[in-house]
């Protein structure tokens, strides 16, 4: 089996800060085209370029149709269901720094399902760790919303807040599903798998509820290949590289800081300031991800 080898201190920073484009680069991407239509070109563009590096680095394909359909659903949760919750709410009208915070309850999520579905035992300083973390995220994005109008759901719809937290309920039980069924695949082919099926669910929402229209823009074209090489195929491979290596909980705790980092790109390219809570906040998330992130803190799986 090959995979790749990087350092596993710096796997998560340069993870981190790669997916916390993804929220901006919807942003930038979807007054072109509709949400699950941009998608579709995008995991079509992911499936021929990773076909290309498994060629080259002759990647074997799943072993059985048990482990090729565990991919496959994996994969629509992970990228499908996720990245649609996400760039729907978006497109509906959700900020990207509120889509970002609610999805930072992820690594909650994710430890809890850990809990039911892979019987780890997550520690009480994890835990404490990871509602510290919480708490950070919301002080970091409070600052960027309107409270005193029509509230806090002012510009856009409910249905863009259901949305988002299908997308939360995607990321989380697809880390653990992958996790607890994946965790042997080869890293190029079993995204590959993953991806195709992202594009087969994307392929049938596009094509029952979208137009399927596309604005072939200069500033389109630069955030989809973004989106394909450093997201898609950049980010993605980090990441189940993480989920390999570290424990449930370890891994869903680097979530807290993209949050953080979304808006800090948010203020460098639209001037968005950030007064002292958020600073406060930045504080809460890097001692809840040293905390929660510790080597003595590995969660276990009991028998």
């Amino acid at each position: 089996m090959k995979n790749l080898t990087l350092s596993t201190r710096f796997t998560p920073w340069l993870f981190v800060w790669i997916w916390s484009t993804g929220f901006l680069a919807a942003k930038y991407g979807l007054p072109y085209a509709e949400p699950f239509t941009l998608l579709a070109y995008r995991t079509a563009l992911t499936l021929i370029v990773l076909f290309f590096i498994l060629r080259i680095n002759k990647s074997s394909w799943p072993s059985s149709r048990s482990a090729f359909f565990h991919l496959i659903f994996a994969g629509v949760l992970i990228h499908g269901i996720y990245l649609g919750g996400v760039f729907q709410a978006i497109k509906w009208g959700m900020p990207a720094g509120l889509s970002s915070m609610i999805i930072g309850l992820q690594p909650l999520g994710m430890a809890f399902m850990a809990g039911i579905i892979l019987h780890e035992r997550v520690s009480r300083k994890q835990w404490i760790g990871l509602i510290i973390g919480l708490i950070g995220v919301y002080l970091v994005l409070f600052e960027r919303f309107d409270l005193t109008t029509d509230g806090f759901f002012s510009g856009f719809s409910f249905w863009a807040i259901l949305a988002v937290f299908a997308s939360l309920f995607g990321i989380s039980l697809g880390a653990i599903y992958q996790k607890r069924f994946c965790s042997d695949m080869d890293l190029i082919s079993g995204t590959w798998v993953q991806y195709l099926g992202a594009f087969m669910l994307c392929i049938v929402v596009a094509f029952c509820f979208e137009t399927g229209e596309v604005q072939w823009t200069g500033p389109f074209v630069i955030t989809l290949a973004w989106q394909v090489f450093g997201l898609s195929i950049g980010a993605v491979l980090l990441l189940m590289t993480m989920i390999k290596q570290d424990a449930s909980a370890r891994v869903g705790s680097y979530f807290y800081l993209v949050p953080a980092l979304v808006a800090i790109q948010a203020w460098y390219l639209f001037g968005e300031t950030m007064g002292i809570m958020a600073i406060a906040g930045f504080l809460l998330i890097a001692f809840s991800v040293a905390m929660t992130s510790s080597k003595n803190n590995d969660s276990k799986v009991a028998h």
